[in-house]
């Protein structure tokens, strides 16, 4: 249900129509019964890296309603520089119940690299990509398990991308674990996704010296 539908405008304003197919991403135009929280949602798939037939592993589900995403002027609140409005039930993303903490994009880690890019965030996770940067996404800030760890020990460097104070501590802690880790906080508190839509992908790679 994704072409043509909001999901696909408001993932193309965001300036990650590009890689849209590439994540997989849908739109929960109608829902079967006990899922109806989600019709109206942009869905983001966690996919396995293997494929097939349980391919999936989980989705999670981001609130795109207009009332929440968008001015009076008709305008995305993130194309103004403001807040999103997600003052409801359910808030901006819903998983689905009792769903564990994930990485996103975990098909990053067996793409041959020396770098790799750990980030908050499934929209910062996918603009990294679509500047050529493999990445993965962590839900949140004290999301982070201990059994993801090892996964980064064989890169030549690990950048991790801190957008605020909380991001901040939160990327501070993990590199205390990763020899390779090198702490990258973004310019006045912006995270990746403005960043590349207000200046572009060279933006991004530079920022990190690349």
């Amino acid at each position: 249900m994704y072409p043509g539908s909001p999901a696909e405008s408001y993932v193309a304003a965001r300036g990650l129509g590009a890689v849209a197919a590439k994540f997989g991403l849908g739109y929960a135009g109608s829902a079967l019964p006990g899922h109806e929280r989600y019709t109206g949602s942009l869905v983001i798939p966690y996919v396995r890296p293997a494929g097939g037939e349980h391919g999936v592993a989980t989705c999670r589900f981001r609130c795109i309603a207009d009332s929440c995403v968008r001015d009076s002027d008709g305008a995305y609140f993130f194309e103004k520089g403001q807040k999103e409005q997600h003052d409801h039930k359910g808030g901006k993303y819903m998983s689905l119940p009792g769903d564990p903490p994930r990485l996103f994009n975990t098909a990053a880690l067996i793409k041959p690299s020396p770098i790799l890019v750990v980030i908050e965030g499934e929209f910062d996770t996918m603009s990294w990509e679509l500047a050529g940067i493999p990445a993965i996404g962590v839900p949140g800030t004290g999301t982070w398990r201990d059994y993801w760890t090892p996964a980064l020990y064989g890169y030549e460097t690990v950048f991790l991308i801190a957008e605020d104070g909380p991001g901040l501590a939160f990327m501070d802690e993990l590199a205390a674990d990763l020899p390779n880790g090198k702490v990258i906080q973004m310019a006045d508190n912006r995270d990746s996704n403005s960043i590349l839509m207000l200046f572009g992908p060279k933006a991004l790679t530079d920022r990190i010296g690349l």
